[in-house]
């Protein structure tokens, strides 16, 4: 047995060692330790074990800060690429859109292997041979000229800022409920995590601290399920018996579908939908009725001499009313469309395409393989993802560390089924059908943090299923929860919830500062910056970049999966077709490179913007919402981004004149195996 290397030991160690804590925490829970503590606790020491990482790996090198030396053996770099993939979306919002969607859901798994596959096969090898830092420098170098290095840089800015919104909201979402913090601090809690590896040591800092996340996260993804599994099967392996939990709740399902309270309550909330759509219809009528109405109603009860607190419940409801009819209209069409979803026939976990109109069920078709399709893409075109291709010592290694990271994701990704499965076999066996009383503590906890929503429509004192809206989201982090696990293993899921999230930020954030420091400042602006100088740049963009996202996922711009998804739509669409044709096809040229990103970048965006948004208060811009095309939704955008830049590139390129001998010299050396080079 060969043995084992020096940093292969200190990971060994690493892991024993997280792993004593937690059988620690364990014992300090059965001896009367509160859940808070333990929430502080796995908060606490896993930010400084990736903090003394981080400051371990420290370094002031301008190769070692941008890609860790080119000195990343394959194994670590695919565990690094893997948790740098294994973001908050992965960990939280896979599993939730499962849950919720069913076998739509796959489209995520499907798509996110499938750009795994591209990168292996049309990317990686290309982009180590070129060496050099960032993707722009890629474009740049086989293009010619700043423009196009210019609009590669914003396009990266874009994608990984919003990416990395998403993640800071995970963290927030985490440390809101597990250390009890307001959502708004949690979220800059996180971030000082995350500026700690990335600050210090850059690329290096952030490879070695991914390897330790991915340990914690993967111990902590698969962990719980295992448990529920053996808990409800017998059998420790859930993916072993996840067809056995599907049918059960196939039969859990036509039980609680038939119940005439369940029609009742969902013909309750289509009247309300249809209510609040003729209030929208009548305004600005209906809302000066509704506040004369309430005012009537409080006098009433100030008259008849009623309890205190009805009176104000009912002014409370006064005050909150809109303010204006443009406010009351976005208020009501979300209620609207909120009690619209809640209202829709019940679906069968399992059913592909639910639906018996040909419309519809051809519209889910279509989304189905748009959204693998910009998944796929997507994936192929993130640049941080990209820049781990950069940290190996060979091509073959890179090629090898595609493999790896394959092999590591899907770890998470074969158990994801299986964890929507087994939650919703518990919400439908011991939540569903009792009565609202005696909803477990998790409820209401989950409620404070806005994830979870109960409306007892009917007033029956039983939650029927309708009246229960889980965000995707509150899935895997409540899970251990809902099948009435020790608070510990709540604490090892968001402990490795954070890890995902921070891992993926950290990889985020240096693509932009790089992007912004090495692409413009230094390629552009100022060639004979020092070492000391770009770096000094370099981080404090970072800091800046930093709290600005922190700012933006205050705000809760939306589901963590759903802006990771425009995100992969926007990388997609500027640098997919650029990327391809660039290494594949000699004729593609600098006019028809620069007119394609833009182009595939706007409509991506336009896309986004129009179908997902009806108003920007910042910009004042209102009623700009329309119908999607083909019935495509938003985070598909990138199918008109990507399929626009290819034949934008395909039609300038060709109306342009031919690249010049140093392009064709670029794509020769890049393209050519020298002799001593490893497969």
């Amino acid at each position: 047995m060969p043995s084992l290397t020096r940093i292969q030991r200190y990971y060994l160690y690493y892991t024993g060692s997280f792993l004593a804590f937690v059988a620690g925490l364990a014992v300090l829970e059965e001896h009367g330790m509160p859940p808070r503590w333990i929430g502080y606790a796995f908060l606490f020491f896993t930010i400084f074990m990736y903090a003394a990482i981080g400051i371990v790996s420290r370094t002031s090198d301008v190769s070692e800060y941008y890609v860790a030396g080119r000195r990343i053996p394959a194994f670590f770099n695919g565990m690094a690429t893997g948790a740098d993939w294994m973001s908050a979306a992965s960990f939280i919002g896979l599993a939730g859109t499962l849950y919720l969607s069913g076998f739509q859901g796959l489209a995520y798994v499907i798509g996110w292997t499938g750009g795994f596959v591209l990168v292996a096969l049309l990317l990686a090898p290309y982009l180590r041979r070129f060496g050099e830092y960032t993707i722009p420098d890629f474009l740049g170098a086989r293009y010619g000229g700043n423009a196009i290095r210019i609009v590669a840089v914003c396009a990266a800015i874009l994608a990984s800022f919003v990416y990395v919104v998403a993640q800071i909201y995970g963290v927030g979402v985490i440390t809101s409920r597990f250390v009890s913090l307001q959502f708004e601090i949690g979220v800059f809690v996180g971030l000082a995590g995350i500026l700690v590896c990335s600050f210090l040591g850059g690329m290096r800092a952030v490879t070695w601290t991914q390897v330790a996340q991915y340990l914690v996260l993967i111990v902590a993804y698969i962990t719980p399920v295992a448990i529920l599994s053996f808990s409800v099967t017998g059998n420790p392996v859930p993916q072993l018996v996840y067809g056995e939990v599907l049918s059960e709740v196939r039969s859990l399902e036509d039980k609680i579908f038939q119940q005439p309270e369940e029609a009742q309550v969902r013909k309750l909330f289509s009247e309300r939908a249809d209510l609040y759509a003729q209030k929208i219809i009548q305004l600005p009528q209906s809302l000066a009725l509704e506040r004369e109405q309430l005012s009537l109603d409080i006098n009433k009860l100030k008259a008849s001499d009623a309890q205190m607190k009805d009176i104000v419940a009912l002014e409370r409801q006064r005050r909150e009313l809109p303010h204006d009819p443009d406010q009351a209209k976005a208020r009501w069409e979300s209620a609207m469309f909120a009690a619209g979803e809640r209202a829709k026939p019940p679906v069968h976990h399992s059913e592909a395409f639910p639906t018996t109109n040909p419309d519809e069920k051809l519209a889910q078709q279509i989304n189905f393989l748009a959204l693998v399709f910009c998944l796929t893409v997507g994936t192929a075109s993130l640049p941080h993802l990209l820049m781990r291709y950069y940290t190996t010592p060979t091509v073959g290694e890179a090629r090898d560390s595609v493999f790896w990271s394959l092999l590591f994701i899907l770890l998470l990704y074969i158990t994801a089924p299986a964890y929507a499965v087994f939650a919703k076999h518990e919400v439908l066996s011991h939540l569903v059908e009792i009565p609202i009383t005696q909803l477990p503590s998790w409820v209401a906890a989950w409620s404070k943090v806005g994830l979870v929503n109960i409306e007892d429509i009917n007033r029956d004192g039983i939650l029927q299923l309708a009246e229960l809206a889980l965000n995707p989201d509150v899935i895997v982090l409540a899970t251990p929860e809902i099948a009435g696990m020790p608070f510990v293993v709540s604490g090892l899921v968001a402990a490795g919830a954070l890890a995902a999230a921070l891992s993926t930020a950290d990889g985020l954030l240096l693509t932009i500062t790089g992007a912004l420091s090495h692409d413009v400042y230094y390629r552009i602006f100022r060639p004979d910056a020092s070492t000391q100088r770009r770096l000094v740049i370099s981080k404090s963009l970072l800091l800046l970049v930093a709290v600005l996202a922190a700012t933006v996922a205050a705000q809760k711009p939306g589901t963590i999966l759903s802006m990771v998804a425009w995100a992969f739509s926007i990388a997609g669409s500027a640098f997919f077709p650029a990327l391809v044709l660039g290494i594949f096809w000699n004729r593609a040229n600098k006019q028809g490179a620069l007119a394609g990103m833009l182009v595939g970048l706007a409509v991506a965006i336009y896309y986004i913007v129009r179908v997902e948004f009806d108003s920007i208060p910042w910009l004042a811009i209102t009623g700009i919402q329309m119908e999607p095309w083909f019935h495509v939704h938003s985070t598909s955008a990138g199918i008109f981004g990507v399929a626009s830049g290819f034949l934008t590139i395909l039609i300038v390129s060709l109306l342009t004149p031919a690249s010049g001998s140093k392009s064709l010299d670029f794509l020769e050396r890049i393209r050519r195996t020298s002799a001593g080079e490893q497969q």
